[in-house]
């Protein structure tokens, strides 16, 4: 059984002043997230994580640039482990909010990144005095609760909840056919270019190893499944009906000086076939999102309908 744990949670933002933002939130959010975080976190801010000799024991580096460990068997070639969180904006088009006009941010912790709850909640509060968007319009963190509705915080109390495991995605009979509504961009790659359409078994090789990653960094276990009969079954499910559309979207990189493209595929699809081996990834990944671009919200999808349970 896997041990792989995850905290999703909404929290609910209240402009104090006019906010505007432009239509896709995501980079704006996360940018001014993690540059917050590192300012209310981190000691020796004159100093890179990777020559700061606090690296091991900090909260900044753990959630935005996990170290790979040496001798590690998996990622290697890269520097960094995936995140232990997905933040979602607003999905909602609308560019100007007044004050008390609320917004709402999804937020998803995984394995020990739900230890450092406190820390996202006050950046989040800190985000709010310093302001986002163009002008800097101030929010404040009215409210947060979990997948239940239960509060988390609320009144300046914080109660820690219990996140939810694989456990409580097992048991449920998969259906015959899924259709999956894809709510941000998905970035998939298949032999090492961007697809512009989807057959299942790309979906489930990008979901495994992202399940697969997040479990050995974060959970501390590994996905304990035979691959390569996963991907053959899943290329036996069938695309039923497809109305996805690419959707561009533009990125600026302040590390990278740039604009960068992040388009991808949004819109509904539907599979059929044998889908029980799937079913409890297909559900995780509601939560975790799939693809690259997932700690800006990219990659999000909820499963809009099921028939032949």
């Amino acid at each position: 059984m896997l041990d792989f744990s995850f905290l999703p949670l909404k929290l609910v933002l209240i402009p104090t002043t006019p906010i505007k933002l432009p239509p896709y939130k995501g980079s704006t959010f996360r940018g001014a997230f993690g540059s917050t975080f590192r300012q209310v976190v981190c000691v020796l801010r004159g100093k890179e994580c990777s020559d700061c000799i606090l690296r091991e024991k900090c909260a900044y580096s753990y959630v935005f640039e996990t170290p790979v460990p040496s001798g590690a068997s998996k990622m290697r070639k890269y520097p960094y482990a995936p995140h232990p969180f997905v933040l979602v904006p607003p999905l909602e088009d609308r560019m100007e909010y007044e004050p008390g006009d609320p917004l709402y941010v999804s937020l998803t912790l995984i394995g020990r990144g739900i230890e450092y709850l406190p820390y996202f909640l006050y950046t989040f509060q800190e985000m709010g005095k310093r302001g986002i968007g163009k002008g800097r319009g101030k929010f404040q963190l009215q409210g947060v609760r979990d997948s239940t509705g239960e509060a988390v915080y609320e009144g300046g109390t914080l109660r820690l909840p219990q996140p939810l495991s694989w456990r409580d995605l097992e048991g449920e009979m998969a259906p015959d056919e899924v259709t999956l509504r894809f709510l941000t961009p998905l970035r998939v790659k298949y032999r090492e270019k961007l697809c512009s359409d989807l057959e299942f078994h790309v979906l489930m090789r990008a979901l495994l190893r992202r399940i697969s990653l997040l479990s050995f960094f974060h959970c501390g276990c590994e996905l304990q499944v035979n691959f390569r009969r996963l991907i053959e079954e899943a290329g036996a499910v069938a695309v039923k009906d497809n109305t996805l559309r690419w959707h561009d979207w533009m990125r600026y990189s302040y590390r990278q000086r740039a604009k960068l493209k992040m388009g991808g595929l949004i819109g509904e699809i539907t599979f059929g076939g044998d889908l029980e081996p799937f079913w409890p990834f297909l559900q995780l990944g509601q939560w975790i999102h799939v693809g690259k671009g997932t700690s800006f919200g990219l990659g999000r999808y909820e499963i809009v309908s099921r028939s032949g349970a």
